[in-house]
């Protein structure tokens, strides 16, 4: 069965719970996902998933005439930032974006990006 990456686009700006004390926004973005959790591995479509530590932590690796350069920070600046990943297995496409579209940062400002794994 085909795996797709669910690419999590998120302003990090605009997280609920970054080191401030939990709002109700926070239990509500909390719970939100902790139903989409749930759901994803009852449906055994969830293969693996993890959020990432802020765009600040981020080193970009760039090789150029044989010498390894590195930058502080993400390869592009945008308005937002990758902040996880989910792997699905899924019959198809549309059943892989049917589960993005669960994802609670798809209605909450963010945006998703659905791609196929290469399979080798």
């Amino acid at each position: 069965m085909p795996r797709y990456a669910a690419l999590i686009y998120r302003v990090e700006a605009d997280m609920p719970g970054q080191g401030a004390p939990p709002t109700e926004e926070t239990r509500r973005a909390y719970e939100a996902w902790g139903a989409f959790n749930q759901a994803v591995r009852e449906a055994g479509v969830l293969k693996m998933g993890n959020g990432l530590k802020p765009s600040s932590t981020a080193t970009t690796v760039r090789v150029r005439d044989g010498r390894t350069v590195t930058t502080d920070g993400p390869f592009a600046e945008t308005r937002e930032q990758l902040g996880g990943m989910l792997v699905f297995e899924c019959a198809d496409l549309d059943e892989a974006i049917h589960w993005a579209s669960q994802i609670p940062d798809a209605s909450n400002g963010g945006a998703i990006e659905v791609r196929p794994l290469w399979e080798g």
